[in-house]
């Protein structure tokens, strides 16, 4: 697919389904560089960088965030790679790369992502900003799979309300209007295979009720250079969240 055609599809779906987008011997290198990193370094992360499913039960590891503060490797990946390339591409200027996180849904305990929508967070003006999200490994409706609601992206900002998922504090209480179910489009996914929405795009993702399968994944998010945020609002949100968790 070339940028004109992937330029128009995300403008139109507010997201990108683009599989194979990463080989099978880029996505184990990326697999084993995580293995190690966890080993090696997650003891070392600061809390607020580190999430579980049960709290304080390692095996049950959910969210990392920030790898790109760690290891040359993800960084990398982050700020010169053909995701940022893509990034590029689809927000038309140049692109400021704001974090790398590693996802997974744990077997059995991986609870459902609510819908949302990540502008939320961001707090940006304009609303210059993509999400990527990678599988590590396949997913399926089993095991978790991401879905979008077409073309959302194009009615604004929907209210947001707390939840009780950790990783994941906001989501939007009236979900399930007809326009969203309607509209909503599921993703199974092979690893290597890359999923990017826009900022405003509504989404979630389903729980892991797999007895034995995780659900890996990797998360990158870009700015638009010409996206300006809301600085002391964010921190203040942050700080807040935390002290929640």
């Amino acid at each position: 697919m070339d940028a004109l055609k992937i330029k128009r599809s995300f403008d139109e779906d507010g997201y990108l389904h683009m599989p194979g987008f990463l080989k099978r011997d880029q996505v184990a290198e990326i697999n084993q560089k995580l293995k190690a990193f966890i080993i090696s370094k997650i003891s070392k992360l600061p809390p607020e960088h580190v999430k579980f499913e049960a709290k304080g039960d390692p095996s049950t590891l959910k969210m990392l965030q920030d790898l790109q503060l760690y290891d040359t490797f993800f960084a990398d990946i982050l700020f010169e790679s053909t995701f940022t390339r893509l990034a590029e591409v689809l927000l038309e200027e140049k692109v400021i790369g704001k974090t790398l996180e590693y996802f997974n849904k744990p077997p059995k305990i991986g609870k459902a992502t609510p819908p949302h929508q990540d502008g939320y967070y961001f707090m940006l003006n304009p609303m210059s900003a993509v999400t990527m999200w990678m599988a590590l490994e396949e997913v399926d409706q089993e095991n978790g799979w991401v879905s979008y609601v077409r073309g959302s992206h194009k009615k604004g900002m929907r209210d947001h309300s707390l939840t009780q998922t950790p990783g994941f504090s906001q989501g939007i209480p009236d979900f399930g209007l007809p326009s969203d179910l309607e509209n909503e489009v599921y993703f199974p996914a092979e690893p290597g295979d890359l999923l990017v929405h826009h900022a405003l795009t509504i989404h979630r993702a389903s729980p892991n009720t797999s007895s034995k399968r995780s659900r890996k994944a990797l998360g990158l998010i870009y700015f638009g250079d010409s996206a300006m945020e809301d600085v002391a609002a964010k921190a203040a949100y942050v700080k807040a969240l935390n002290q929640s968790t």
